[in-house]
């Protein structure tokens, strides 16, 4: 548990938390969408560009060599942090979105008419319609795994579902609607006793849990860098070897291409370069770095720990008020990470959000990229908060006394 002090300490390190809203105080609540950037990323993204701005991988010059050592550096630096075998395991693409459709591209040519993908309701549209149309495409079939009222998978329909037919079961760790942690281990285990390969949506992940690709022996794992306190544009897919030695490439051109020529066969460069076609997003990938080691000097586990903390505090206190319904909420805090969706009374979510907006909280409102979701809690959108590792039980208290006087504007 972090003392007040440290808190302070590590909120020094974002400037964008001095600014004012309204002129009120900015409370950042919206860390499930993207996380705000310490001062050591933000530096690192004009270091970048004031000392060493070069393509990679292609030039001999010294900036050029520069560039890519350090983009090979942050390569090896992401193996270690997930637990990755090998180095050339590691993809970059431009986010989590990204990734999957790079996994649902490039397993077209092994999906056959009649054969079976498992994702679940709860899933962000980047982890549902990919393999829509990858199933639309193939004559494949997609199956659901539902929920329960409390938003926990059904894994007897899981169970249920899973066949020799199936071919992916595609699952997010962490819900982006309902903060809720996937048995993601039990199911990547009952799937591969099918010779099933799981693809695991971990956008909400590196910053919450301890990951380790291995122990969890998964096939794919995506994620992005803008979660976990780095810049946009830039994520990885994770894939074991041997299975992405096996995949077609995803896009062509410069930089994945061992010979090409008019008269002789196209063939392309090994892995992790056969799926980095193009100039890559460099400055996000070397910034990215600084983001993993800021995490690293905090240390996961506290980040978790100081999470859960202000989860706990802002369940006690939001369900004491009248008219409130939280999702996803049975108080098993063990399988939750600091997400909280609610809706207040009847009163539309986008209302309530503009109103806690002018008083300087920054929330999520809408479907949440997860309308399949809406749909089985019955509702068009919700009001979302997620926590990071710079927010306070003031913060806390400062919403639960703005969301009181929201009820008292939006029901006069």
């Amino acid at each position: 548990m972090f003392s007040e002090k440290e808190i302070q300490k590590i909120r020094n390190q974002f400037p964008i938390l001095k600014e004012r809203i309204y002129s009120n105080p900015l409370i950042y609540m919206d860390n499930a969408a993207t996380t705000q950037k310490p001062l050591k990323v933000i530096q690192s993204s004009k270091n970048y560009y004031s000392t060493m701005n070069s393509n990679v991988h292609r030039g001999v010059h010294y900036l050029s060599h520069k560039t890519t050592l350090y983009v090979e550096n942050v390569r090896k630096k992401i193996q270690k942090f997930i637990h990755a075998k090998h180095s050339s395991e590691i993809i970059f693409t431009k986010g989590t979105t990204e990734s999957i459709n790079l996994v649902a591209s490039s397993i077209d040519a092994f999906i056959k008419e009649g054969d079976e993908i498992i994702i679940s309701c709860i899933e962000h549209h980047s982890n549902i319609v990919p393999w829509q149309v990858l199933c639309k495409k193939k004559g494949a079939i997609l199956k659901i795994i539902s929920i329960y009222k409390n938003g926990f998978l059904k894994l007897t329909d899981f169970e249920f579902l899973i066949s020799e037919k199936t071919k992916i079961v595609s699952i997010s760790h962490i819900s982006n609607v309902l903060g809720i942690i996937n048995p993601v281990q039990d199911i990547i285990k009952k799937a591969h006793e099918y010779g099933a390969l799981v693809l695991i949506d971990g956008a909400q992940v590196p910053s919450n849990l301890d990951l380790n690709v291995q122990n969890l022996n998964v096939d794919f794992y995506v994620f992005s860098a803008h979660k976990m306190y780095g810049p946009t544009g830039i994520g990885i897919l994770y894939g074991k070897q041997k299975i992405l030695e096996k995949l077609y490439p995803y896009q062509f051109g410069g930089g994945m291409i061992k010979n090409v020529s008019f008269d002789k066969k196209t063939t392309y460069s090994d892995i992790p370069f056969k799926f980095e076609a193009g100039t890559p997003n460099i400055e996000g990938i070397i910034v990215w770095g600084d983001a993993i080691d800021f995490v690293k000097e905090i240390g996961i586990s506290n980040i978790q720990a100081y999470k859960k903390k202000l989860l706990m505090y802002a369940v006690k206190r939001l369900s004491s008020i009248d008219g409130i319904q939280l999702y996803g909420d049975d108080r098993n805090f063990s399988k939750k990470s600091g997400i909280i969706s609610f809706n207040l009374y009847e009163l539309h979510c986008f209302d309530v959000g503009s109103i806690l907006d002018r008083l300087g909280i920054a929330v999520r409102t809408g479907h949440l990229c997860a309308q399949p979701l809406m749909n089985f809690f019955k509702v068009s959108g919700m009001i979302r908060i997620s926590f990071s590792v710079y927010n306070t039980f003031k913060e806390i208290d400062y919403l639960f006394e703005s969301i009181l006087k929201t009820k008292k504007i939006l029901l006069k």
